[in-house]
């Protein structure tokens, strides 16, 4: 970090903002839809960062040790634009002018979509705080791999814009409470302090506490700014948050939304709408451009904000360290190239543990425990942890030491801070390096987490989520704690890969599957009961989980199919062993996940679920999505109990004489 710049051409400096201003205002307008008011107030700061403090090369925007810029607020998102725009990255001003509008890559929030991508956008941002974390993760990835792999390689920080609203949302606590914990020093954000929110003056609402105290009881190093148009002020903290090693830093920075419109700013009225004619024509005589012209860019602007040449020379003097690096240790320099690709290193699945039925039985949270210490061992850049459960859901990376303050471990302590892990791991496999990041809990308190996980899938983001914990055979811990819908409601989100093993050599064959061949974020669901090893010198080999759904067993001439996810895969073997006693033959399918088998071609889909031949689901929750592939179920449509497991399972019917009963039923209609 550069020490304090001071501007040699203040009137320069002025225009360029006002032009940012502009562009997002005409953007709106063009759109008809969006937000002109955070874009319009916080040019200036957009100005410095983009054009002056931040490292970071627009004509290389993936290079891994960039500045990465978060901008909490996504509805705001103008004001990214613009800048990337003015600073010289790949985004045409006809984009600017297509804000908004299909197949542009101006959209509505920032989108990280690797498939389309918008050059610079580190994450997605619109659901308010989970930027914010987003952020605080990316921290504690730069942290990590500067401490494995050194800084000549990794030494660079993390900046974001967050609104009122965001420091509104607890996701937003719990992240700075750990970000302070953890002495992210190289995270600074700017908060925009504008005392209006979309109902109205913040007043109503968020005016009974002190944000900067808070933040300064957090750990956090805070700063203030005055006004957000003194560019030497700006400069100025942005130093001195830069300079703090220590602690992450907050600056105030007070700010009038919507400034300069004459009668909307310092109102809701900018919030969420665009200017209208008469208050955009007089925004722009106020600031000295011409009203009937749009979207213009004044002589000398774009030489002001471009942040290539710097860049550039910044680029090119980390890749000279860089080859040094690579030169210097082959086995550190092929990890590194792992670990930016995202792979796995070779030999993963005859690392993996396995069991045999002389084993007995193993809950598959033990077994997940056990699978994947072997895939940390293949995956040496895989971060994680729990959310104060990780001696209940087993998901730690033995012998890797603690993340924390003064140690670079791999294992990291969330706390009780579900809404933060979620957002945080996906921060850290935004980040880049970090392969497989990992969050874990109970299933129950997925729900805490779901718009993080929806977001990972949003986003396409190689994350896992580990919960345990996974029916109501939990046992005495009752209702709150027991899942019954979260199984259908994860399953309900685009994109997101939701395996639930029913043995222990299943959650080892998941956890290969995941690391190896899933691009995408996975949910791991697993047992806290133990569960039999099952036969594989008589039933299906595990290698079929790969494929979504698989045969286990299947009778001579089979009247029915009985489909069975987890636990409950043992009473459909139960089932049709009594179903065969009476003359009743049955196909056993398990089915660990719905996503995997989906994307099976047809042909392969039905030699395992033939047409025509009636099927029963066995899943101990709601039976909601399974008439996709049966036509009776076996399931819990009502909250659980507190009481032992087996009672538990016997007094809500989730038996193998329920699932004869639902056989016979079926085939007697």
């Amino acid at each position: 970090m550069a020490d304090k710049i001071t501007s040699i051409d203040p009137d320069l400096d002025r225009l360029s903002v006002d032009t940012a201003r502009v562009l997002s205002a005409d953007a709106v307008e063009r759109a008809n839809s969006g937000h002109p008011g955070l874009p319009m107030a916080l040019a200036p700061l957009a100005f410095v960062l983009f054009a002056d403090v931040m490292k970071h090369d627009p004509s290389a925007p993936d290079w891994a040790d960039r500045d990465r810029f978060v901008l909490s607020p996504g509805h705001g998102s103008m004001l990214l634009y613009s800048a990337l725009h003015l600073s010289g990255y790949d985004l045409p001003l006809s984009e600017l002018e297509n804000f908004r509008q299909w197949g542009s890559r101006t959209p509505g929030h920032p989108e990280f979509d690797p498939a389309h991508p918008t050059p610079g956008v580190e994450t997605t941002t619109g659901p308010l705080g989970q930027g914010f974390a987003n952020g605080v993760g990316m921290a504690v990835a730069e942290r990590w791999l500067r401490g494995r792999f050194g800084s000549e390689v990794q030494d660079h920080r993390t900046w974001g814009i967050v609104s009122d609203g965001d420091l509104m949302e607890g996701i937003a606590a719990e992240a700075a409470s750990l970000a302070g914990h953890l002495g992210l020093g190289r995270l600074v954000y700017c908060w925009d302090d504008n005392s209006i929110s979309l109902d109205g003056p913040t007043s109503m609402s968020f005016d009974g506490e002190d944000v900067v105290k808070r933040f300064d009881a957090y750990g956090w190093q805070t700063l203030s700014v005055d006004t957000v148009d003194d560019l030497d002020e700006l400069r100025s903290a942005l130093a001195e948050g830069a300079a703090e090693e220590e602690r992450p830093t907050l600056i105030r920075v007070k700010s009038v939304i919507g400034w300069p419109a004459p009668n909307k700013q310092n109102t809701s009225g900018v919030h969420g709408a665009p200017l209208g004619s008469d208050e955009l024509r007089a925004v722009k005589e106020a600031l000295g451009f011409n009203p009937d012209e749009s979207f213009v860019i004044p002589e000398g602007v774009p030489e002001r904000w471009s942040a290539v040449e710097r860049g550039s020379a910044a680029r090119a003097e980390w890749e000279a360290r860089f080859a040094e690096f690579l030169s210097a240790d082959s086995d550190t320099a092929d990890l590194w190239r792992a670990a930016w690709q995202g792979k796995a290193l070779p030999g993963l699945a005859a690392a993996l543990p396995t069991w045999s039925t002389a084993d007995g039985a193993v809950a598959t949270r033990a077994a997940g425990g056990k699978a994947l210490a072997a895939v940390a061992d293949h995956l040496p850049t895989m971060l994680g942890g729990s959310a104060d459960l990780a001696s209940s859901v087993k998901a730690t990376v033995p012998g890797g030491g603690d993340f924390t303050k003064s140690e670079n471990g791999r294992n990291i302590h969330f706390g009780v801070r579900e809404h933060a892990m979620g957002a945080m791991v996906n921060g850290i496999a935004l980040h880049g390096g970090i392969v497989r990041p990992f969050g874990s809990t109970f299933l129950q308190f997925a729900d805490y987490m779901r718009s993080a996980i929806r977001l990972s899938a949003l986003m396409r983001l190689n994350t896992t989520w580990v919960f345990s914990h996974d029916s109501i055979a939990l046992g005495e811990d009752g209702p709150t704690h027991q899942p019954v819908e979260h199984i259908a409601t994860l399953r309900a989100i685009p994109g997101l890969t939701v395996i639930r093993p029913s043995d222990a050599n299943e959650t080892a064959e998941a956890w290969r599957v995941i690391s190896e061949e899933l691009d995408g974020p996975a949910v791991l669901i697993l047992s806290r009961q133990d569960l039999l090893v099952l036969d594989r010198d008589v039933l299906g080999p595990v290698s079929g989980l790969g494929g979504g759904a698989y045969t286990l067993a299947c009778d001579g001439n089979p009247s029915a199919v009985i489909i069975a996810t987890g636990s409950e895969v043992e009473l459909a073997l139960q089932a049709r062993e009594k179903l065969a006693a009476s003359g009743t033959e049955v196909r056993v399918v398990a089915m660990p996940s719905w996503e995997l088998f989906d994307r099976r071609p047809e042909a392969e889909r039905n030699e395992v679920l033939p047409p025509g031949l009636p099927a029963v689901s066995v899943e101990a929750g709601i039976s909601m999505g399974w008439e996709r592939f049966a036509q009776a179920h076996v399931s819990v449509e009502r909250f659980g109990a507190s009481a032992p497991a087996e009672v538990l399972m016997e007094k809500f019917g989730i038996t193998a004489d329920a699932v004869v009963d639902r056989v016979n039923g079926l085939l007697s209609d």
